[in-house]
């Protein structure tokens, strides 16, 4: 059955970028010129999702808006012929079927996910972090969803890390017993460990916000025990899941980056207005001056 769900855990109080997540979301922080959860549901509408549950909190209600239809800003746009914003409006409303579920307890990224299985049914679906910021000329999901067809089974999103920064991430175990495929871009899984610390990690794969899951995800959450941080991890949740169904590793094309954290964030907004054809070449420019004036 083709994936046509995802789920956005958007719970979060967004602490490391206080005090501006004060009263705005930091999914909604702007990355160039769009909020950072709209560059991964566009990735997501491209993969062929057609539907987005957000698992949100207290004080998330901006992100439910911005998705929302805007009557008073269209009308005003339109009457004085701004057609152009007019459009990127509209087309930001009615880029999705949205389903919002609230997490009364921020409980882990386990638990999140778990509020969403009224919403997700009995069917495999996404899960995609929005804090993972990734840019590829194919949608990092659509990679993971043909992984998926491909195995039956439960997939990851992995990347190389440096081993040091383990602790930061959930860590997979590749098993030796079966072969990659895809030019060793899918890696059959014996095990994830969430944030082990360097010397216990099983490998250099961390594990990256984008994963398909199986439903049967939701059993092994509603068993999974706390764990790291007191939270329910998800990743102990899928460990449980490999005992019993094949879990895959995908190695994603394009460039990630973590807009969940300052020095991401930065980066991110840097590395896409270099690209830009209207903003590149006036920030390079100042860019190149800045650094010979240090």
């Amino acid at each position: 059955m083709r994936v046509r769900t995802a789920v956005f855990p958007v719970a979060g109080w967004g602490t490391r970028f206080l005090p501006a997540t004060k009263a705005v979301p930091k999914e909604l922080l702007p990355v160039l010129d769009r909020p950072a959860i709209q560059y991964a549901m566009e990735e997501a509408i491209a993969a062929g999702i057609e539907r987005i549950v957000l698992v949100t909190s207290d004080g998330k209600r901006a992100i439910e808006d911005h998705f929302d239809a805007a009557p008073d800003l269209e009308a005003f746009l339109e009457a004085r012929g701004d057609i152009e914003r007019l459009r990127v409006v509209r087309a930001v409303s009615d880029m999705v079927n949205l389903v919002t579920v609230r997490q009364k307890e921020q409980l882990g990224l386990g638990h999140a996910v778990l509020m969403a299985r009224d919403a997700v049914g009995h069917e495999s679906f996404a899960v995609v972090l929005p804090d993972d910021l990734i840019v590829s000329e194919r949608p990092a999901l659509s990679e993971l969803i043909d992984a998926h067809e491909e195995t039956h089974g439960s997939v990851v999103a992995v990347m190389e890390i440096p081993r040091e920064d383990s602790i930061r991430y959930g860590v997979v175990e590749i098993d030796p017993d079966l072969p990659a495929t895809d030019g060793g871009r899918t890696i059959p899984l014996r095990g994830l460990i969430e944030k082990p610390a360097p010397a216990d990690a099983p490998s250099n794969l961390g594990i990256v916000g984008r994963y398909v899951l199986t439903p049967k995800i939701f059993e092994k959450l509603e068993r999974t025990a706390h764990g790291v941080g007191n939270e329910i991890q998800l990743t102990d949740a899928i460990q449980a899941l490999a005992a019993e169904q094949p879990i895959v590793g995908r190695r994603f094309s394009g460039r990630r980056f973590d807009v969940g954290s300052p020095e991401g964030w930065l980066a991110a907004n840097i590395d896409l207005a270099l690209d830009h054809p209207h903003y590149g070449g006036p920030l390079r420019t100042w860019l190149n001056a800045r650094l010979t004036e240090r």
